[in-house]
């Protein structure tokens, strides 16, 4: 089994964490690394197991409890494993080093180190959430341990290049079916072409203008762009079917079912002749959480580490579950965004440095 020391520098228990592959559905072996680390350097959490999550909790009776949080897994491996140093090592590279396995070296390094915090830590390392929300391992953890959650305030530990980034976008994503008729393609006249009937769809995407919607003094800018078509069943058949995938993220201004709502208003005004509307995937906003209290005290721990005011989160993470189950999070953690998912994914050693100082700082004062 992969062994993990809490202890170690910082960045070299990122590298560590690389260096144990764990693509979204293989977490098992870096689970069992993280567990027993945890267990055998971390002996005042109490650690509870599920699948490939681990929650470690400190006792020490509190008047508050945070949960800091971050995911095991990763997406696909492309040539960027094990990890190693550039800039004469002041930069971390490989899989996982922004999305986040630096975010969740800093968390370990932490959680071994911190016996006595000023308010109670609940440690959650989760699977499964670079897939689908259906297999996201904080929900599970949500839905069979809702006591263990139970807390006043989280932070998620995704790259934010150390900057607290408040709320997220939420994103749904629907498959928007043309009709046609079949025919032989040598007599289209016979049929009616499914993918030309889309056309008035993708040009409506094509002109969409991205609406910013300002929420709680943070700006969330939108998106709506077709993203998988399929049509068509031979290069000699006039396809009877063309399906266009759109993926909406939208702000917390909406809700999950206005944010439905003003999609079907938009697919209804790009006049198609003949369609339909199926949602796949939908995953609610969250408003910025920055006005609790505990946020304040957090956001005036990372201020006096010198970064930069909080901003929004234009992607959707997992703070919009913690939202939903009535716990105000936010966003902070070393990389650079952009960076995750990329074959050059890095991480600068200063970021990892900043962050453990700004979590640790919030922790023990």
């Amino acid at each position: 089994m992969a062994s993990i020391d809490l202890t170690a520098p910082v960045e070299h228990l990122a590298a560590r964490l690389i260096d144990i592959p764990s693509v979204s559905g293989g977490e098992h072996a870096i689970a069992d690394a993280v567990e027993a680390a945890l267990r055998a350097q971390a002996p005042h959490l109490a650690v509870t197991r599920d699948g490939d999550a681990i929650i470690a909790r400190t006792e020490t009776g509190a008047a508050e409890r945070v949960i800091i949080a971050g995911h095991l897994d990763t997406v696909p491996i492309k040539n960027n494993v094990p990890s190693r140093w550039d800039d004469d090592g002041a930069t971390l590279w490989g899989r996982g080093a922004t999305d986040m396995k630096a975010g969740v070296a800093v968390m370990l390094s932490l959680a071994a180190q911190l016996t006595a915090p000023t308010r109670d830590i609940t440690w959650v390392l989760y699977d499964h959430e670079e897939v689908e929300e259906s297999k996201n391992g904080l929900g599970r953890l949500a839905r069979k341990h809702a006591e263990l959650l139970r807390a006043d305030f989280a932070v998620l530990c995704e790259p934010t290049s150390g900057v607290i980034e408040g709320g997220c976008n939420g994103t749904l994503r629907a498959e928007v079916r043309t009709g046609g008729v079949a025919a032989h393609s040598a007599r289209a006249w016979k049929g009616v072409n499914a993918i030309h009937g889309a056309a008035p769809l993708l040009a409506a995407l094509a002109a969409y203008e991205a609406e910013q919607h300002e929420v709680d003094g943070l700006t969330y800018r939108e998106g709506l762009n077709a993203v998988l078509v399929r049509g068509g069943i031979a290069t000699n058949v006039i396809p009877d079917e063309c399906v266009v995938t759109i993926n909406y993220r939208f702000s917390p201004r909406w809700s999950l079912e206005e944010a439905k709502d003003r999609f079907k208003g938009f697919v209804a005004g790009a006049g198609l002749s003949d369609w339909s509307l199926e949602f796949t995937d939908l995953s609610g906003a969250a408003r910025p959480g920055l006005d609790a209290p505990l946020a304040a005290s957090f956001a005036a721990a990372v201020a006096a580490t010198g970064v930069d005011a909080p901003r929004a989160k234009q992607g959707w993470t997992d703070v919009a579950r913690f939202a939903a189950l009535g716990i105000p999070a936010v966003n902070y953690g070393p990389g650079d965004p952009e960076l995750a998912h990329t074959d050059n994914e890095h991480c600068p050693v200063s970021d990892i440095h900043a962050c453990r100082a700004g979590l640790e700082a919030w922790l023990t004062h």
